[in-house]
């Protein structure tokens, strides 16, 4: 939410501006840890686009922008510019417009008297939760300029591994995706026409191919409008039970469970467990806030329970590797590598090890799936064409071969 907020510096100056926070006290904290006395405070009035243009809709921050404002700020401050003039400098090498403001406003946080981790935290929409705990530490550390190095060599890391898995399940998504096109067009246009030309030819002994592709055809063609309203409702069902906690959970179970891909998703999470909390501990964040923090990112409901269990574990006393030996979620090797990370002294230095081989293994996993769809995806069209040239056509020969 954004809030309109007038207040009064220590020195009596009166300010203005615009605040980003997800409610009102959370709005009235930051404005306090700014040393700021809140004057008044309301929310923007959002129209019907919720207070955005339809070019700025289309126009938000992404991952790579992130990346690149962390990269070029790691540099800055290396260099020991402030914090201000560089953000600014950033700011006016920024092309999008949208970025552009957030910058702009956390550089206008931290003039009114705010860190930097304050004011990115007014924009947790574009900063995540990991993101900001790891700047809170560089800050009080005093080891900024790392932390922010760290925080720009795990996000192209993580970029990088996602954007090798969407390039390998590329392919074999748009043949699936040109497959239903064609099935669709074929069956509301094609098809209809050719087999009325056999009907009206007086074909009655037809194959039975072409009796199940009539069948079919005059089915979806009497039916389409409530098969396309079965299939949206599928669709926004399955959204909305995915918000809800057991939804929610049901579909991660099933995510790790899934024949042949359950493997290739489990090593994912493995990866981004090893690395977020390597990249924390690094870091200098506190253990127990870092594995809170990596079950936030995590972006499972099972391996997040799990990682939250660990913390309590360690804050009585335990280890890491002592909870998550317990679920099979997590393999012997990941728990037996972290037990010695744990008796070493060197547990990021393991984790980070861990994160090499499960990402390894989730790309070598990916790219083999990818290499396996691509041959069974043309078996089934060519299977496809097949039953569907041998519907229509024998129909075909047969009446000609009669005249």
């Amino acid at each position: 939410m954004e809030f309109l907020y007038r207040a009064k510096q220590q020195s009596g100056e009166l300010v203005e501006g615009k605040l980003e926070a997800p409610s009102e006290d959370q709005a009235v904290t930051l404005l306090h840890q700014k040393n700021l006395v809140v004057l008044s405070l309301e929310p923007v009035r959002k129209g019907l686009l919720g207070g955005q243009d339809l070019l700025s809709a289309f126009d938000r921050p992404s991952k790579k922008d992130v990346v690149m404002f962390t990269r070029q700020m790691a540099t800055l401050v290396d260099a020991d510019v402030p914090l201000v003039e560089g953000l600014h400098t950033l700011a006016r090498q920024i092309e999008k417009e949208s970025f552009k403001k957030v910058i702009l406003g956390v550089a206008s946080s931290i003039e009114g008297g705010a860190s930097l981790s304050v004011a990115l935290n007014e924009h947790s929409k574009v900063f995540s939760k990991f993101y900001i705990s790891l700047v809170r530490t560089g800050e009080i550390s005093g080891k900024l300029q790392d932390t922010l190095s760290y925080l720009a060599d795990y996000l192209e890391r993580s970029a990088g591994l996602n954007s090798k898995i969407k390039g390998a399940l590329a392919y074999p998504a748009f043949i699936l995706f040109a497959m239903v096109v064609v099935v669709i067009i074929l069956m509301t246009t094609v098809l209809p026409q050719l087999l009325t030309i056999i009907k009206d030819a007086g074909v009655t002994d037809l194959p039975f191919t072409t009796k199940i592709l009539v069948g079919v055809t005059n089915f979806v063609n009497r039916f389409i409008i409530l098969i396309v309203i079965a299939m949206i409702g599928l669709v926004l069902g399955f959204f909305y039970s995915i918000k809800t906690p057991k939804g929610r959970e049901r579909f991660d179970n099933f995510k790790v469970k899934m024949p042949q891909f359950g493997k290739v998703v489990r090593n994912l999470y493995l990866a981004r467990v090893a690395e977020t909390l390597s990249t924390l501990i690094k870091a200098g964040v506190p253990i127990l806030e870092g594995l809170t923090i990596t079950s936030d990112v995590v972006g499972n409901v099972i391996y997040r329970g799990v990682l939250l269990e660990a913390v309590e574990n360690v804050r009585g006393g335990g280890t890491i590797s002592e909870i998550l030996d317990k679920y099979k979620e997590f393999p012997p090797l990941f728990t037996s590598m972290l037990a010695i990370g744990e008796k070493t002294g060197r547990t990021d230095f393991m984790l980070e090890n861990i994160f090499k081989f499960y990402k390894t293994e989730s790309e070598n996993d990916v790219q083999n799936l990818s290499q396996l769809i691509e041959p069974v995806l043309i078996l089934v069209l060519g299977i496809g064409v097949a039953g569907l040239v041998s519907a229509v056509l024998l129909p075909i020969y047969s009446l000609v071969g009669a005249g």
